[in-house]
C-alpha cells in the first residue's frame, strides 16, 4: 500500500511540476482525497430546485455566490465575477433569487447557481456564479460539474488573504469531474469561484478535499 501511495505521489509531483502553472489540472481519481460534500443531505426539490436564500453552510465548507469585494458583471444570462476579494476571504450570497438552489437530479442532489434572470426561471438555472470557502486551506481538491452541454467553465482559486492563486479555463463541460493540485504542494487554497457560459448552465456536485496525510 505504501509503495502504491508513493508511486501516486511521484506521478502527481511530476505532473504538477510539468504543468508549469500554480494550480495543475490532474486526474481526480489519483488525488486520494479523504472528504467529500455531496449535497445529498441538503433539502432539495426537482425542477428549479429548493431555493437557498442565504449561505449554505456544510461540514468543511460554506457555499455562496462570490466573495466580499467581488461584484457580479453579467454576460447575457450568465454571471461573471469581477473585482478583487477582500481579506480575510469571506463568502457572500447572491441577491434575492440570484443565489443558489439544490436540485434533485438523476437520483442525487446537485447545487445550482442562479443567474440574473432569477429563480425560478429555467434560463437562469445553472448560469449563476458559485463560490465556496473551505474551513481549512487545501493543497488539492476536486469537484464534478453536472448537466453541461460542452460549454465553457472557469475556476478561480484564492488564498485566505483574497489574493488570486490562479484562474483556470476548464475543458468543455459535461458530466465531468476535475482534479486540482498546487504545483508547489503548499496548502493555501482557501476558496474557489466557478462561473460558466454553458448553453444549459452547470451544476456542482461531489466536492472532494482533505489530502491523504500519506501524500502530504
Amino acid at each position: 500500500m505504501r509503495l502504491g501511495l508513493t508511486l501516486i505521489l511521484m506521478t502527481l509531483g511530476r505532473a504538477a511540476l510539468a504543468c508549469g502553472t500554480p494550480v495543475c489540472l490532474v486526474d481526480p481519481e489519483a488525488l486520494q482525497l479523504t472528504r467529500i460534500i455531496t449535497f445529498d443531505d441538503t433539502r432539495s426539490s426537482q425542477g428549479p430546485g429548493y431555493l437557498v436564500p442565504d449561505l449554505l453552510v456544510l461540514e468543511g465548507a460554506i457555499f455562496g455566490e462570490r466573495f466580499a469585494g467581488q461584484v457580479i458583471a453579467p454576460v447575457g444570462d450568465h454571471d461573471q465575477v469581477d473585482g478583487a476579494a477582500l481579506p480575510p476571504l469571506t463568502v457572500m450570497p447572491g441577491d434575492k433569487g440570484q443565489n443558489l438552489s439544490v436540485v434533485f437530479m438523476q437520483g442525487n442532489n446537485v447545487l445550482n447557481g442562479y443567474g440574473v434572470a432569477g429563480y425560478p426561471k429555467r434560463h437562469a438555472q445553472g448560469e449563476g456564479a458559485m463560490a465556496f470557502l473551505f474551513d481549512d486551506d487545501q493543497s488539492a481538491l476536486s469537484f464534478q460539474l453536472r448537466g453541461g452541454e460542452e460549454g465553457t467553465a472557469r475556476a478561480v482559486f484564492l488564498r485566505r488573504d483574497g489574493q488570486v492563486i490562479m484562474s483556470m479555463d476548464l475543458p468543455p463541460a459535461g458530466e465531468h469531474a476535475f482534479g486540482f493540485i498546487r504545483a508547489t504542494g503548499i496548502a493555501d487554497i482557501a476558496g474557489v469561484v466557478i462561473t460558466n457560459t454553458d448553453p444549459q448552465g452547470l451544476a456542482l456536485d461531489n466536492v472532494r478535499f482533505g489530502k491523504n496525510p500519506e501524500l502530504s
